[in-house]
């Protein structure tokens, strides 16, 4: 599935994705500054997480829970040294605990992705606006 959408759309583009069954665990590609961060919010808003929502950076994971009681697990793997630390926090029991896990910069933990998942690639264009491709 592709779709291009401008920040404006991206609550739209969200909803599309989530309309599109993806796996539970979706990896989130693309250069710094893409959008990456923003659509994993919208998407954590579209399926109902209220509570403010932020960057990983520093702790790795993010936890929200949906108004429907849905965990949601936003990982950001920049910052990680080494894929043995991903393995050291848990990260398997994350991604086979059969919640929401949105993963930014996943190559650095090749080994632990679980076969079952989806992928995001995000770019932005010239004129504003992203172009995803969801896989």
């Amino acid at each position: 599935m592709e779709i291009t959408f401008s920040l404006d759309e991206i609550h739209t583009a969200a909803r599309q994705i989530l309309e599109a069954n993806p796996k539970k665990v979706i990896l989130f590609y693309g250069e710094m500054g893409a959008g990456k961060t923003t659509l994993i919010k919208a998407l954590a808003k579209t399926l109902g997480v209220s509570a403010a929502t932020s960057s990983p950076t520093f702790s790795l994971v993010n936890e929200y829970e949906t108004d429907s009681h849905d965990t949601v697990y936003h990982f950001d793997m920049y910052r990680l040294k080494s894929e043995a630390e991903a393995y050291d926090m848990g990260m398997d029991e994350y991604l086979y605990s059969g919640h929401w896990c949105f993963i930014e910069w996943a190559e650095k933990i090749p080994t632990l992705i679980p076969h079952e998942h989806s992928s995001i690639r995000i770019k932005a264009l010239a004129n504003g606006k992203r172009e995803l491709i969801l896989s």
